[in-house]
């Protein structure tokens, strides 16, 4: 029997006793990061990374008994030995790794190689089984280096200015947001955090990443983070601009009614997906979402055993 299985609430461990990521209420979640689709309220006891504690709380709620765990910690469970490892994706996401008998599994949850100010570096782990995202697993998605995307950002705000007009970037307000405005040069001009922004960005503060100061009101020449689905007409003539990895899909921008559109995610795009799992060395690849197919194909052609799992994940950025 495989050390994981799929169940109705999701990924379990049966030798440990305990779920990961549920989508269901369960006895014992380990968390691998503080997003919606991954800490659900309703379960009697969590695990997750220290560092993003007080995110996790903020989705399954202040009286819900969360532990802290200590990167590279580790912790018996049941007949397993089980560490969190840093997954870059946003603060306080890890990698689960998982022991039992000489066997190791890691799932990786959401993750990303790629340099980031604002979490702790993806950590490569060798296991026999490794579970991984594909949300951007097709070549098409090759994210531009940060500190050209970021060059293009602050020029597109130079040019709005020049008109008179703010600029009003859409990112996810946990993780993308942060992601971008520690790239920001705020000599440029103010920079405004929408509430549901900066409600993220004061824990970040609070462990220590370091963010361009942000105002709440929007300044003549400001630039404004909001997350996706704020109303634009609040804030009066703007400029439009989305950050996320489906940028990179032609059409996308023009399709949502956006004046520019900047590609870049907090996920791990196509050559730092096959970097990660090649690093692992390991036997076997679960892929549990996004282009599960395209990835598993492609794993298979080249040597690999590769299985594709079907989980009730959101689509990602």
């Amino acid at each position: 029997m495989p050390l994981l299985e799929l169940t109705p609430d999701g990924l379990y461990c049966r030798a440990g006793d305990f779920h990961i990521d549920p989508w269901a209420p369960v006895a014992r979640a380990m968390v691998t990061h503080a997003h919606a689709d991954r800490a659900r309220s309703g379960s009697a006891a969590y695990l997750t990374a220290r560092p993003g504690v007080e995110l996790v709380r903020s989705r399954v709620g202040d009286g819900a008994e969360v532990q802290p765990v200590e990167y590279g910690e580790s912790v018996v469970l049941g007949d397993v030995q089980v560490s969190l490892h840093p997954a870059g994706h946003i603060l306080g996401s890890a990698q689960i790794r998982i022991e039992h008998r000489g066997e190791v599994w890691v799932v990786a949850g959401d993750f990303n190689p790629a340099p980031d100010p604002t979490c702790t570096a993806f950590e490569p782990l060798r296991c026999h089984t490794f579970v991984t995202e594909g949300t951007f697993g097709l070549p098409i998605f090759r994210w531009t280096p940060e500190a050209e995307l970021a060059a293009d950002i602050h020029a597109w705000w130079r040019t709005n200015q020049e008109a008179g007009r703010a600029s009003l970037l859409f990112a996810d307000p946990l993780g993308k947001a942060q992601r971008v405005l520690a790239r920001l040069d705020a000599s440029i001009g103010p920079i405004c955090a929408d509430s549901a922004v900066e409600a993220f960005n004061a824990v970040y503060r609070a462990n220590g990443i370091r963010l361009p100061a942000t105002q709440s009101d929007a300044a003549r020449g400001a630039l404004i983070l909001a997350p996706p689905g704020a109303d634009r007409r609040a804030f009066g003539t703007v400029s439009t601009a989305l950050v996320s990895g489906w940028m990179r899909i032609r059409g996308t921008r023009r399709r949502q009614s956006l004046d520019r559109g900047f590609a870049l995610s907090d996920h791990a795009d196509w050559p730092n997906l096959l970097a990660a799992i090649d690093a692992t060395c390991a036997e076997t690849v679960w892929v549990t979402h996004g282009f599960r197919g395209p990835l598993v194909h492609w794993l298979q052609e080249h040597g690999r055993r590769a299985v594709a799992i079907e989980t009730r994940f959101g689509e990602a950025a």
